[in-house]
């Protein structure tokens, strides 16, 4: 059987957009710190990293299939922290958000990372953004490093 997977070697001409919501930016720049972090890491060069700043959660979607359309990046990392409240609020916007996502990575052929926590209390937000729980800003740059490696053996 061959098996075909990525690896977490970028590309020396991969460009990352982190596209990252503002609302609840205390956990948010968590998210993106740890992202940016991680790409370096990997051998991304400052250059190749752009942040893109949308209101909040419910606009990542737009802004990542901005990005995608354009060319601008061969992965996107959606970074956003929506924390429940007590209305229907954060049904629709985490709804809308992981459907819009999703629905520009398969129409774009384009990584597009789901970094947003979608939590209960603010505590498990900060849990997720670096505290007991990692940091998922830094576990979304991970997948989308093994997918931009992975893609183009696809084509192959």
């Amino acid at each position: 059987m061959r098996i075909v997977e990525g690896n977490l070697v970028a590309p020396q001409d991969a460009r990352f957009a982190l596209v990252a919501a503002r609302f609840n930016d205390f956990i948010v720049d968590r998210l993106v710190d740890g992202a940016a972090d991680t790409l370096r890491r990997h051998g991304v060069a400052e250059e190749r990293l752009e942040l893109i700043r949308v209101p909040g959660s419910f606009e990542l979607p737009l802004a990542a299939r901005q990005v995608a359309a354009m060319g601008r990046a061969d992965a996107v990392i959606a970074l956003g922290a929506v924390i429940r409240g007590d209305t229907a609020h954060f049904e629709h916007v985490a709804s809308g958000c992981a459907s819009g996502l999703s629905q520009v990575m398969v129409e774009y052929g384009v990584p597009v990372a789901f970094g947003v926590l979608t939590v209960d209390t603010v505590e498990q937000a900060i849990d997720r953004a670096g505290a007991k729980a990692g940091n998922k800003g830094a576990e979304a740059a991970l997948a989308t490093l093994e997918m931009v490696s992975l893609l183009p053996q696809l084509q192959a």
